[in-house]
């Protein structure tokens, strides 16, 4: 029997948690452990989704600390307790703060539904149809503390086709970020 040796990576969430099924679904492939699903939301369907895995899941809202600091410290605090390897951000709908970025530097990952540079933050699809782009995508990069700007580590994009619109280029690129992100995390944990 080959021994393989698994990362401990943690995923934070906000919402249906699309991103989080393909890396459970393809954990095995990919070598890692997912050791906690985290939520900002309680209500996200990504929870849902762990716990049927069998992965521990947590909830920290935001709404239960006065401040932003105050809500990334209790993040802080929890995933000191599991020491990960590698912090995925998927579809978490919270900008963190420069104490969390710099606590945890070089570790932690995020999936952004556009070819960065371009078109960083909010209604990115939307913004690439009304740029007149021919094609638009995903990328992966690392958490820095200036919104969707660290070193991208991988990118893949779809056309742009003229019947589409915001939500249909939205599917067609969703789709892609499910390959993207285990591609990117294999990537970065075999640095």
């Amino acid at each position: 029997m080959v021994n393989k040796s698994f990362s401990k990576i943690i995923i934070l969430i906000s919402g249906s948690g699309s991103n989080l099924q393909s890396i459970i679904d393809n954990s095995d492939n990919i070598g890692v452990n997912i050791q906690s699903v985290i939520s900002n939301k309680a209500d996200a369907f990504g929870l849902k989704r762990a716990k049927n895995a069998g992965i521990a899941t947590k909830v920290i809202e935001r709404k239960q600390f006065a401040t932003d600091k105050d809500f990334d410290y209790a993040l802080i605090r929890y995933i000191n307790t599991l020491n990960p390897d590698l912090i995925v951000l998927a579809g978490f709908m919270h900008i963190l703060t420069t104490k969390f970025i710099n606590t945890f530097a070089g570790q932690i990952l995020n999936i952004h539904p556009a070819l960065l540079p371009k078109y960083k933050g909010l209604n990115t699809h939307q913004r690439a149809i009304d740029a007149g782009d021919s094609k638009a995508g995903a990328s992966v990069h690392f958490v820095t503390n200036e919104l969707d700007s660290g070193e991208i580590i991988l990118q893949r994009s779809v056309p742009i086709d003229l019947d589409d619109n915001a939500a249909t280029l939205a599917k067609k690129v969703l789709e892609q970020e499910h390959i993207l992100y285990l591609e990117a995390i294999q990537k970065v944990l075999q640095r």
